[in-house]
């Protein structure tokens, strides 16, 4: 059998380092690897702490008019990213004395307790303790 991942997804950011600020210092992921290429880009992966080896954001500055009107709407307004916890009052409290965005009160569902919040740019993100 074959096995298979998905190992990253890639966000768009306006800018690499305010991205890494956020994700590392706000939500409190793990830079990766920051890695210089040519022409000023970067290969920029953040992950959330004890996430899935190998899986992890791929922070990729736009570049040109095209790139840079999707960023933060990658998704035209739908939920983007849904980020599962361990201990969703835990990362909410923490999140939101950091200033992060969210939408809506955090809720009681049948498969999880969930919010959505908007990271630096305005992309929804899902924050779920499963059942």
């Amino acid at each position: 059998m074959m096995a298979q991942h998905l190992a990253h997804v890639a966000l768009l950011v306006r800018d690499y380092d305010e991205a890494i600020q956020f994700y590392c210092q706000t939500l409190g992921f793990t830079l990766v690897t920051d890695t210089p290429l040519p022409a000023g880009k970067r290969w920029v992966l953040v992950a959330p702490p004890g996430g899935a080896p190998g899986s992890a954001l791929l922070l990729a500055q736009a570049q040109g008019a095209e790139q840079l009107s999707r960023v933060g709407n990658q998704t035209g307004g739908r939920v983007f990213l849904f980020l599962t916890t361990d201990d969703f009052w835990r990362d909410y409290e923490a999140w939101q004395a950091r200033g992060v965005v969210f939408c809506e009160l955090p809720r009681e569902e049948a498969y999880a307790t969930m919010v959505v919040l908007k990271d630096l740019y305005g992309n929804r993100w899902d924050l779920l303790q499963l059942r």
